[in-house]
């Protein structure tokens, strides 16, 4: 048995706490409307007494999460489909390194094609910014949510980031737990999907022989989330068209309603890939290279999967040409995908305050959604030339 003590401040809840939680959440006075919404064919009370019958986590996972995100994908997303089940073994646990594009979604879609094809579920880190109500947090840590500090000075960072490593790493190699993490802090808003350095110098500070060897035994698998329409966008754009001008400060209850909205939009085709591990020779020659060369080295190795395995769409070719003023890519969308694309950039764009400059805005909303084919022409040019590019 693992002594797990060390980590209480961040691990998910145990079974009997999960089940103690949700009996508590079953009484919330929204529940009956969320059941009805989301269970039609059922009682008022359907979900209130499910929660209140629940004794494990994976019943949770199975008999309650599982059904949301297959409405979820039922009702806000043309087509959903996924590739690269096979580049996990499952007999061994694996560190999942994803890009992360929408809050709730991208590690739930990911635990739904886990399980669907037999795959223990993984546990995953998320930022404890999102955790401002014991509603949210009765759920989310009965969902194997890790908690990742936000918000704390640099001394308490850093005891937080050992204390997170060490926590991935014991779950990793002691074959309790595979764990999804995000390539970076927070959601992508530009469309560029890089790994963050520091995320991988974190990983790092857990291991107790050399470089090869520490990160090895973590059993990375890379994975890329793409999805026609950006969760959040028009969001994503205004509060980037804000950072650039002074520090964008979040209004309260943003984050919730960034969840809500992504889990509400239409996100028509989705695609998921699961890219093949890093492999002992990629980590070996890391390894030979200076320290902060050593981590640049992964983090392109981590960066090469993800973006080979992002899927575009039409209205990543469609935004690429309007935003460089080309026909580029005109054989890969049809005049009536421009139409569509504009039609629907110009309604979210009238839903930011006219205070928020027009140009800057669609200029930015345009950037989310060529990005992606920029990181792929590079991707291109590096195979052809083989220097480093991304």
């Amino acid at each position: 048995m693992i002594d797990l003590s060390e980590f209480e401040s961040i691990s998910p809840y145990t079974d009997a706490e999960a089940a103690e939680a949700l009996s508590k959440l079953a009484d919330h006075p929204v529940l009956s409307g969320v059941s009805q919404h989301f269970f039609p064919d059922q009682s008022p009370d359907f979900l209130k007494n499910l929660l209140k019958s629940i004794k494990t986590i994976d019943e949770f996972q199975v008999l309650v999460m599982s059904k949301f995100v297959e409405w979820c994908l039922e009702h806000t997303a043309r087509n959903f489909s996924y590739d690269g089940v096979s580049n996990i073994d499952p007999k061994k646990k694996f560190l999942a390194l994803s890009n992360h594009r929408d809050i709730i979604l991208d590690p739930a879609i990911t635990q739904l094609v886990l399980y669907r094809n037999g795959i223990p579920m993984t546990e995953i880190a998320v930022g404890d910014n999102l955790i401002t109500s014991k509603t949210i947090e009765y759920l989310i840590r009965s969902n194997r949510m890790i908690r990742v500090m936000r918000g704390i000075t640099a001394r308490e960072l850093y005891l937080s980031s050992q204390l997170l490593s060490r926590y991935i790493r014991l779950n990793i190699t002691e074959q309790r737990s595979s764990i999804w993490l995000a390539q970076r802090q927070g959601r992508t808003k530009n469309g560029y999907d890089i790994t963050e350095q520091g995320l991988l110098k974190m990983l790092d500070m857990s291991g107790s022989t050399d470089f090869q060897r520490n990160f090895e035994e973590l059993n990375i698998i890379p994975m890329s989330i793409s999805y026609e329409y950006e969760p959040c966008d028009i969001l994503k754009a205004r509060e980037l068209v804000i950072s650039r001008k002074h520090k964008y400060v979040k209004a309260e209850g943003e984050d919730l309603n960034s969840i809500l909205v992504g889990i509400k939009q239409q996100k028509g085709n989705i695609h998921l890939n699961i890219g093949t591990p890093l492999t002992s020779d990629e980590i070996a020659v890391a390894a030979l290279c200076d320290k902060n060369d050593r981590y640049q080295l992964i983090r392109h190795a981590v960066d090469l999967r993800v973006i080979e395995g992002y899927r575009l769409w039409k209205n990543n070719y469609v935004a690429y040409d309007l935003l460089n003023h080309t026909f580029k890519y005109s054989e890969m969308y049809e005049p009536s995908d421009i139409e569509q694309f504009v039609d629907y950039m110009r309604r979210q764009l009238d839903t930011v305050e006219p205070a928020i400059n027009r140009e800057d805005l669609r200029r930015i909303f345009l950037e989310i959604y060529a990005n992606p084919v920029v990181t792929k022409e590079l991707l291109a040019k590096e195979k052809a030339t083989g220097s480093i590019l991304l």
